[in-house]
């Protein structure tokens, strides 16, 4: 029996505070690997890069980001989006906009992309324009980054176990309302959001599943 394609992506701009969440967390992975049939990267602002990547046949691709979603600082969302509606989004040459990456990947696929999953956290602190430039996360973020390992290493499970499971975790899950966004920009409601209350303490969090 062949064994589902996975993709991880870490995407954010390490330069721009609680935006470099993805990318920290790829980088934690290092210390805890994903089994090695799953493909991981560190895909920072190149937009183009991630769309083309998600063309190349993977069942499931799961996308670290940072994503406002109404949440106290550092909680952890496990979301499926709804596809973009607008398919005549492009990404910018230099910037990271999933609902532009998923949108131009959908133009160009010949069949159906493959199932998107996001783990986002919810940032503390975002700088107003990309011009302003703050390096290093807020504390909240920072401790959800050591929670988003694990986490990851139990969605990425189910997923090579069966690419369409429903994603949920814990008999206390309860059903929540999607929020604004699945993404920051999708106004549409996600198909699946749980969340999770965990204990309180030192890299604790809320996860969304």
């Amino acid at each position: 029996m062949t064994r589902p394609r996975l993709l991880v992506a870490g995407i954010g701009n390490i330069f721009l505070a609680d935006d470099a969440f993805g990318p920290e967390v790829i980088d934690a992975l290092r210390a805890r690997p994903l089994p090695p049939e799953v493909e991981v990267g560190d895909f920072g602002i190149r937009g183009f890069d991630l769309a083309y990547r998600l063309l190349d046949g993977y069942d499931a691709v799961v996308l670290v980001d940072a994503a406002p979603r109404g949440h106290r600082p550092g909680t952890l969302s496990v979301v499926v989006p709804d596809p973009p509606e607008d398919t005549d989004a492009a990404p910018e040459a230099h910037g990271m906009d999933p609902v532009k990456v998923l949108a131009l990947a959908a133009r160009l696929a010949d069949g159906p992309l493959p199932r998107v999953v996001l783990l986002a956290c919810e940032p503390g602190r975002l700088p107003e324009s990309d011009a302003d430039i703050e390096a290093g996360l807020s504390d909240p973020v920072r401790e959800a980054v050591g929670a988003a390992v694990p986490l990851l290493h139990t969605v990425v499970g189910r997923l090579l176990a069966d690419p369409g499971a429903e994603l949920r975790f814990g008999r206390s899950v309860e059903s929540t309302p999607s929020g604004p966004a699945g993404f920051p920009g999708i106004g549409a409601p996600t198909h699946e959001d749980r969340r999770v209350r965990t204990p309180a303490g030192p890299g604790a969090s809320e996860e969304n599943a």
